[in-house]
């Protein structure tokens, strides 16, 4: 296409093509009503083949749709001459002369305005939209041309938190969030839309937290209000006693997620439910939800009874608690060590890839523990294995260092070693389907990519159950990490990095799916 733009479009801006476009928008694209909508289902289909699907088009000089896939939509513009078709899905210009989507400013225009009021009246609010300079914004951007630029050396995200009062514990996990990509983005962008009347949305002081860590002020910043908030909407954690930064973690997420609620549509234009396990789009859910897999086998019949829970974090056993710890890493009993997930570990050291192994390998449900069995259709002993059916983009493992039960109270000083790179296919839902049939094999060169994780943060606690500190480990750049201690950040080599005994790992998809 020419850079000035698609010249095939004139040709089409004749008569009353404004109206006639906004007629095939409402109708055919956006759907705003429930009568579009049925006419919509009843009436798009191909006309030549009779498809629903195949990435239907709507010609903009005919009454025709056409399916792209199959090209038919490309039959007709070419026997009729009719250059211009919209995509009914996206709603984008396709032109068959240049054979590219094209971008027009009027048509652009007529898609957005149609588009809005389509949300509008499905009442859903008005989504995110690209942030364009009004005049005044304009007039400031002249007058302040100088730009900040990021280099690998940049420190700008980088900044320490005050201690409130045994507040270590919220300091290390607000560093973690922060140090989130895809969350940076999000907040950097001014995308939350709050729809809380109170002034008590925790979404919205987040907001104001990334605002603050990326403004390039140096001196550590005090998150009183945050604290606030969370004591707030988190009782539980409210006063000023040392608690758990796990706990603090999936209590954060929690408010999170329910004051997301103007920034979350449950079902997208086409009703299909949000790709998660919590079916919501939310920004926390698409981030960090994945789903678990429950197998259930009747130890009769062989029936499995399967179940799929959300989560937003993986606990995990260590060596040394009162559970049994099984398995060590394969080999680990013999001479130089062994290479696992691409890190090497000494010969019986415990790394992150046994204690996943642990926690998705089959387990017998005893006599005590009886489940009706569907297919049986009487109470029989089982096994239980847990995999991952759906990854979330940013993986949090949490060793269970802290034991609780009714005869002691104590820390679990278990060294763990972890990987800078983390691949979770041996641990996938189709990864164990795909050894049952005898299909699985488990070489390097066969891992599959989407399932690769690196990690971006570690929390550490030092000292014991009753008196202890929390500090993190963050990477700002590729290989740039830094040791968070509440209001003090100082260069920590990668070394430092793996070398710590590890509380909360954090880690990031290498490869996001495109949806």
């Amino acid at each position: 296409m020419s850079p000035t733009g698609c010249s095939h479009v004139n040709g089409y801006k004749v008569d009353n093509w404004k109206q006639n476009l906004r007629v095939i928008y409402q109708c055919f694209v956006w759907s705003s009503t429930a009568e579009t909508r049925r006419r919509k289902a009843k009436s798009c289909i191909c006309h030549m083949c009779g498809a629903h699907l195949n990435r239907l088009h709507s010609c903009l000089y005919c009454v025709f749709f056409g399916c792209f896939a199959k090209k038919h939509i490309h039959e007709h513009a070419k026997n009729k001459r009719h250059n211009l078709a919209v995509d009914l899905l996206y709603g984008g210009i396709y032109c068959f002369v240049c054979q590219d989507y094209i971008y027009d400013k009027e048509m652009e225009q007529i898609a957005k305005e149609e588009q809005r009021k389509a949300w509008k009246l499905q009442g859903v609010g008005e989504k995110y939209t690209t942030w364009e300079p009004s005049k005044r914004e304009l007039e400031l951007l002249r007058h302040n041309p100088k730009r900040r630029r990021i280099t690998t050396n940049c420190t700008i995200g980088l900044r320490g938190l005050i201690n409130l009062g045994n507040t270590c514990f919220m300091n290390c996990i607000v560093q973690a969030l922060t140090h989130t990509p895809l969350l940076r983005d999000f907040f950097l962008s001014d995308r939350h839309k709050c729809e809380m009347q109170s002034n008590s949305c925790l979404v919205c002081e987040m907001s104001q937290l990334f605002q603050e860590f990326y403004s390039g002020h140096r001196s550590p910043h005090v998150p009183f209000r945050l604290l606030h908030l969370v004591w707030t909407h988190a009782r539980h954690l409210a006063g000023y006693e040392q608690q758990d930064a796990h706990e603090f973690l999936i209590a954060a997420l929690d408010v999170l997620h329910r004051h997301c609620k103007g920034d979350a549509i449950r079902e997208n234009d086409n009703g299909k439910k949000a790709n998660n396990p919590n079916h919501c789009n939310c920004i926390i859910d698409q981030i960090f939800t994945g789903g678990l897999q429950s197998d259930v086998t009747c130890q009769v019949c062989h029936g499995v009874s399967t179940t799929i829970d959300p989560f937003w974090d993986i606990s995990l056993d260590l060596p040394g608690s009162s559970t049994p710890f099984w398995p060590l890493s394969p080999g680990g009993g013999g001479g130089g060590g062994t290479t696992v997930n691409g890190e090497c570990h000494p010969s019986g050291s415990t790394t992150l890839t046994d204690c996943l192994r642990r926690f998705t390998r089959p387990e017998h449900l005893g006599s005590g523990a009886k489940i009706k069995c569907g297919g049986c259709h009487s109470y029989q002993e089982s096994t239980k294995q847990l995999t991952m059916k759906r990854l979330p983009i940013v993986a949090c493992f949490h060793l269970k260092r802290f034991e609780h039960s009714a005869k002691l109270r104590r820390k679990i000083t278990t060294y763990v070693s972890f990987p800078l790179e983390l691949d979770m296919t041996p641990f996938m839902a189709s990864s164990k389907e795909s050894r049952m049939n005898g299909q699985y094999q488990q070489a390097a060169d066969v891992l599959n990519n989407d399932n690769k994780y690196s990690l971006f943060a570690v929390v550490n606690h030092q000292g014991t159950l009753e008196s202890g500190h929390y500090t993190s480990f963050i990477r700002q750049h590729k290989d740039q990490w830094f040791k968070c201690d509440d209001a003090v950040i100082t260069k920590a080599s990668m070394k430092d990095v793996l070398d710590s005994e590890g509380y909360l790992l954090f880690y990031h998809k290498q490869f996001l799916e495109y949806e």
